[in-house]
């Protein structure tokens, strides 16, 4: 069957014509696709070439011969596909370059779900311990000016820093290796 009547059939719908038409041009097709991309890559696009052309069968317009105009469709369909990886990989190394530095520090990871632990660890201390340990700690009181600030001995500071210690402690036992540095 020559490429004119093929396409007139193709284009009324005619199933044998389409079926010869893919038997016809899909291996080769593929095998010039694959001179630009990888051959899996390269079936996958020949395929949906084909169905393209299924589906807009009615409205086929072919200017040139049938074979030119699936190989150039084939050629463009390539390098779009390149164009595209190529855009996608661009996008991939700016975001990677932008978080690299995440991902190196495992310890990134745990900001977030330690920073909440401890607030919430704090906030359940008893107000006492809470108030003498905010202030050691946050407030960068010392122990001196706490008892003076609350109206409590120097011991019952270093007292209730202490009880507060144990008690972040047990609780924060998990970020434990975290916490060294902060809880002291």
């Amino acid at each position: 069957m020559d490429e004119n009547n093929l396409i007139i059939l193709l284009q009324q719908g005619d199933k044998n014509a389409y079926k010869q038409l893919f038997i016809k041009y899909y291996s080769p097709l593929c095998e010039y696709a694959s001179q630009y991309i990888s051959d899996d890559d390269s079936e996958e696009l020949v395929q949906e070439l084909m169905l393209f052309l299924w589906e807009t069968r009615e409205n086929l317009v072919i200017e040139t011969s049938l074979k030119s105009y699936l190989f150039i469709s084939t050629k463009h369909r390539c390098l779009n596909a390149i164009r595209k990886n190529q855009y996608h990989e661009r996008i991939h190394s700016q975001i990677y370059e932008k978080i690299k530095d995440q991902f190196e520090d495992p310890d990134y990871y745990f900001v977030n779900e330690l920073t909440e632990n401890i607030q919430k660890a704090i906030e359940n201390l008893p107000e006492t311990y809470r108030e003498t340990f905010t202030l050691s700690r946050f407030g960068e009181k010392t122990n001196v000016q706490i008892a003076e600030k609350l109206g409590i001995s120097v011991k019952t500071v270093e007292y209730r820093i202490s009880q507060a210690l144990k008690i972040l402690r047990l609780k924060l036992k998990d970020y434990l290796p975290l916490l060294i540095n902060i809880l002291g």
